[in-house]
């Protein structure tokens, strides 16, 4: 039986995500395949075992401090009592984390130095997803279109304001979308429609980062693609959202199930299979493994696609739009956490032939 650690919670905005999402990953996860090992990290970022769901969502349950120390090959969980007890030893970690301090590259790191297998993408594939500047800047670079763009840092806002206004204002046309550079589920996105807006939509992305990005805004269908694989990828079938309010935010994805959600998107065959490679290119663009959802845009206008951002852990609540498009292509919920545990096992085997010293 492989024994799985899943973590969740942590010290991001998306904490309570994280956890409506690990707790769909936990009940599907085959009991005659995987022991369970849940890990909660606290607001404050104090990991725990034990009932780590419970005492996160309630604050009742019992559960043991623990660490898990970047030692190479043992994935010990250990206890920390005083007599670094090993309260568990992992096969495999499936991090559940969304945003700051789990989608970036931070824990990617830390079960690297710990030579664990996990599920999802490393950390430069987690680092360049996470930063949606960066993440740009790598669509330019491959040729894969996006929308106009720029880069606000918070301090030139908040010393600056009237002058970064009027840059914007000069650069890009109204609505235009300002988001952190480093955070998802849409937390602190706003769309704005005059100037007013923009000041209040800057202000409240920088609460969440020092950087910033301004987009374009488009009359758009907003479509997902769900990326499963490590060196040869697949696509899902193409999805589309149309969400009820202004645009797909917080609410709408993880709140509202007001939102519809077209599964497969009404495309003709030729733009569905474009749009399918496109997010394939753009997965290995990045260097992803495992799993992530491409989010894409369809001008209704001129009918030109844009690719919006990438998501290496994306959503997997019940509601979620990576694991429904997986289904609508003939894998079920539970086969594809199969399948993740398994390409996070090959892609940990296949580091395992690569030598990081000199070859004499």
């Amino acid at each position: 039986m492989i024994r799985v650690g899943v973590i969740f919670g942590g010290r991001s905005g998306e904490h309570e995500v994280s956890l409506r999402s690990a707790e769909s990953v936990m009940r599907a996860l085959d009991p005659a395949k995987y022991e369970v090992v849940p890990i909660g990290i606290t607001h404050d970022g104090h990991w725990l075992a034990g009932e780590a769901m419970q005492m996160l969502e309630a604050g009742t349950g019992e559960t043991t401090a623990v660490l898990f120390p970047p030692a190479p090959h043992s994935g010990a969980l250990l206890a920390m009592n005083g007599r670094a007890e090993t309260a568990s030893t992992l096969d495999v970690v499936f991090p559940v984390l969304h945003g700051t301090y789990g989608e970036d590259g931070t824990i990617q790191g830390l079960l690297e130095l710990a030579d664990v297998p996990y599920v999802g993408a490393g950390v430069v594939g987690s680092a360049v997803g996470m930063d949606k500047a960066i993440f740009k800047q790598v669509m330019t670079a491959n040729g894969l279109p996006i929308l106009p763009w720029r880069l606000v840092q918070s301090h030139t806002w908040r010393k600056e304001p009237d002058r970064v206004l009027d840059a914007l204002e000069a650069a890009l046309p109204y609505p235009m979308f300002v988001k952190p550079a480093n955070l998802g589920s849409s937390v602190g996105i706003s769309k704005c429609q005059n100037r007013a807006e923009l000041a209040a939509g800057l202000a409240e992305a920088a609460q969440y980062d020092r950087r910033l990005v301004v987009e374009q805004g488009a009359q758009v269908r907003e479509l997902e693609v769900s990326v499963l694989g490590n060196e040869e990828p697949i696509a899902s079938v193409v999805g589309e959202i149309r969400p009820r309010r202004e645009f797909y935010d917080y609410v709408a994805k993880y709140v509202s199930d007001d939102s519809e959600l077209l599964i497969p998107a009404p495309l003709d065959e030729a733009t569905a299979e474009a749009i399918r490679a496109l997010a394939v290119h753009v997965f290995q663009a990045v260097d992803c493994a495992g799993l992530a959802r491409v989010d894409l845009m369809l001008d209704k206008v001129t009918g030109e696609v844009y690719v919006n951002e990438i998501n290496t852990i994306p959503g997997f609540t019940s509601i979620s739009m990576y694991p429904k498009l997986w289904q609508a292509t003939g894998l079920s919920y539970s086969e594809l956490l199969d399948k993740l545990i398994e390409l996070a096992i090959e892609r940990h085997d296949t580091k395992r032939q690569i030598s990081f010293q000199l070859v004499s």
